[in-house]
């Protein structure tokens, strides 16, 4: 920890392994997108066992969902990128895959939240946009958010550089963060490393220091 003007400046993971100043971020691990991953059970797994300390610290714990609206309500953006993640050519062909009432909607029953965890469900990449997420974590004193879920490359980068930009903390672990392209994934890594704003972990290591907080 370094200090400047009566400020603390968390430097290293140990400084920010606070239970009650960091919050744990579980990013989409939505039945239908788990199943879109190679190593979706293995990440499921990891994210287990982080939760279960997590939850032991008393850390308090969000989930994201990632909610697809009726086509009545998808506008320009919608549609670009739901062609782009279906492969179609004409906003016709869009099936919506995350409807509210989907089973593809649903958080995997593995990492069920339980009733003291919050939900916040988005229609945008970056878990803060458009949700209650920011107030949420002000309101509660959190400096810092461990990221976990899928897909780092698609989501999990623009939520780490969104926090840093509303001066949270992102800490992301990346051996619990899965993807659909490894090789886009680790650029995202890589870009986040660059910028500075984001430490990158592993689960050992980020349990490790919990469990002595």
């Amino acid at each position: 920890m370094k200090h400047i003007h009566g400020l603390a400046i968390p430097t290293t993971l140990q400084d920010l392994c606070n239970p009650g100043r960091m919050a744990l971020l579980v990013y989409d691990m939505q039945v239908g997108i788990c199943n879109q991953i190679k190593t979706g059970s293995q990440i499921i797994a990891r994210i287990r066992e982080l939760l279960e300390v997590a939850r032991a610290t008393g850390m308090r714990v969000a989930f994201t969902r990632h909610l697809s609206l009726p086509k009545a309500w998808m506008g320009a953006t919608q549609f670009r990128t739901a062609t782009a993640w279906q492969a179609k050519d004409e906003p016709d062909d869009i099936a919506p895959w995350f409807l509210r009432d989907a089973s593809a909607f649903q958080i995997v029953s593995e990492l069920t939240p339980t009733s003291d965890e919050a939900v916040f469900d988005k229609i945008t990449m970056s878990a803060f946009e458009g949700t209650p997420l920011t107030l949420a974590l002000r309101d509660c004193g959190i400096v810092s958010i461990a990221i976990v879920g899928i897909a780092t490359e698609v989501g999990i980068e623009p939520t780490a550089r969104h926090a840093a930009d509303l001066c949270f903390i992102p800490v992301i672990i990346a051996d619990a963060c899965g993807a659909g392209d490894e090789v886009a994934a680790q650029r995202s890594l890589e870009a986040l490393r660059f910028a500075g704003d984001a430490i990158i972990s592993d689960t050992e290591t980020f349990t490790d220091l919990l469990k002595r907080a």
